[in-house]
């Protein structure tokens, strides 16, 4: 999820989720299980299998699914969805395998959002009470001055995993930095820099509190100055303007949501790592058609 091979640090991140919540700890470990055991079983590259590319967004539609929805069949559905986002991820690999644009964390993010909806017509689905539509003229905002910018920080980390708890923040951080100081520099400085941004903006104060700006800007950062990096130079300065973006893109998809009673999840970091790539593989051409 976080865009980094390194068993250790997925282990790390596993005790994160643990210290949190066990059940939730053990849909995220069977969820990457029944992920990585589909792609292996079915797939061609078993090196991408490895790498963990079939299991992450399992571990997010499983958590995920797991806190949306409730009932006697919470966990059924959480591992199913598991297994079948699973099977949408290939499918969108291979759209897109003639493309530069990764699949990210798009296929989870549909599949909850379609499971969420189906709620609403299917019995079997209860929805969690906490996800419920809201009026957009009604909207009522925390604008209040109960500020916490540590657990704000922190949480912007932990919630890549759904995590409010800071010390699981810290382990994830700690996971990061396992893999190296600076994917952990740029964890920190995605989730400062996001935060900065919508206190500045005036954002609403309880989602700066549980972190809900910080955590697309602390995976886009990682992808666009770390993983899919040029090598270029500002590569760092980028990836800082590319997490300003997201705060935007979030409070707007946000709102978009809103009368639906779905959350943003990862798409505003999808969005705009999306932008960042696309652009980069486009500007230089643009740039040598002028020149010449």
């Amino acid at each position: 999820m976080i865009l980094i091979d390194n068993p250790i640090t997925g282990l790390i991140i596993l005790v994160a989720i643990m210290i949190s919540d066990i059940s939730l700890g053990i849909v995220a470990l069977l969820s990457a299980m029944i992920g990585t055991w589909i792609g292996y079983i079915g797939g061609k590259d078993k090196a991408a299998v490895n790498q963990g590319i079939f299991g992450y967004n399992s571990v997010l539609a499983g958590i995920a699914l797991f806190l949306f929805l409730g009932g006697e069949l919470q966990w059924v559905i959480a591992l199913v969805g598991a297994a079948v986002v699973t099977l949408i991820t290939a499918a969108m690999m291979y759209v897109l395998s003639s493309t530069v644009v990764p699949v990210l964390t798009l296929p989870y993010i549909m599949l909850t959002w379609t499971t969420v909806l189906s709620s609403y017509h299917l019995k079997t689905f209860h929805l969690s009470p906490e996800l419920v539509p809201q009026d957009l003229i009604h909207l009522n905002l925390d604008q209040g001055e109960n500020v916490q910018w540590l657990n704000g920080l922190i949480d912007g980390i932990g919630q890549v995993y759904f995590q409010e708890n800071m010390w699981s923040g810290v382990l994830i951080l700690i996971g990061i930095c396992w893999a190296g100081w600076r994917l952990a520099l740029y964890a920190v400085i995605g989730t400062l820099i996001a935060w900065l941004t919508a206190y500045g903006l005036g954002a609403e104060i309880t989602s700066l509190n549980l972190g809900l700006y910080g955590f697309n800007g602390v995976l886009t950062i990682l992808a666009v100055s770390g993983i899919y990096s040029t090598g270029r130079r500002l590569e760092l300065l980028r990836g800082m303007i590319a997490v300003i973006l997201t705060v935007p893109v979030t409070a707007g998809v946000t709102t978009w949501l809103n009368p639906y009673g779905l959350t943003s999840l990862t798409l505003p970091f999808v969005l705009v790592t999306w932008l960042f790539i696309t652009t980069e593989q486009i500007l230089p051409e643009l740039l040598a058609n002028k020149s010449g």
